[in-house]
């Protein structure tokens, strides 16, 4: 092992750690815009340049273990994503009239979670087929129906219409549960209530 691994390792630990106390969400009462080659540089540091918002987060949520950036905060807001490594802290817009809604079910244990965190947070069920049903609670609409597979952070995310609220409901080896959601502008992005009984 080298001594750049040794302390990625290292870095990675305090980071999950950290996540685990502080509920894997970070909300810094700033944040910065991107300034072009600057914020495009962060990004293509971690393989992320050329990727729109949707892509980054969409990327980021599906690595688990060791194929997550250690030192790479990424921070999923109702309307932005907020990256940061080291001093440089960028925010990229999320489309206009959409939310991303990362959900980990769990039957045993979980933790606290506002903001996402993209590289911090793990749930408990990991890469296992659960059945998701999302309700758009204001029309009765059905948005997902679905069979899927929880990602290598256990967490499973969803990209729903802006300012709604809904249910959640997600059944899994014989087990369900469901909880309430909402989409709006001071809405949490990460869901960790859903406690399969």
């Amino acid at each position: 092992m080298t001594k750049t691994s040794t302390a990625r390792g290292i870095a990675g630990g305090v980071l999950l750690l950290a996540a685990l106390l502080t509920g894997c969400s970070d909300d810094p009462k700033e944040t910065a815009t991107p300034s072009g080659s600057a914020s495009d540089t962060l990004l293509a540091d971690y393989g992320l340049d050329g990727m729109e918002t949707v892509e980054i987060i969409d990327h980021l949520d599906r690595l688990g273990g060791d194929d997550r950036p250690a030192d790479l905060m990424a921070s999923v807001r109702p309307s932005e994503l907020v990256v940061s490594a080291g001093d440089e802290e960028y925010s990229l817009e999320v489309p206009d009239g959409q939310f991303y809604l990362s959900v980990a079910p769990y039957v045993d244990t979980t933790h606290e979670c506002f903001n996402h965190s993209l590289t911090t947070c793990q749930g408990e069920l990991t890469e296992t087929d659960v059945d998701v049903t999302i309700t758009d609670e204001t029309n009765g609409e059905v948005l997902v129906d679905e069979v899927r597979t929880t990602f290598a952070n256990g967490f499973v995310g969803f990209w729903l219409p802006r300012d709604i609220e809904g249910t959640v409901s997600i059944e899994y080896d014989g087990k369900s549960g469901v909880v309430d959601f909402a989409t709006g502008e001071d809405s949490p992005t990460c869901l960790t209530t859903l406690q399969l009984t």
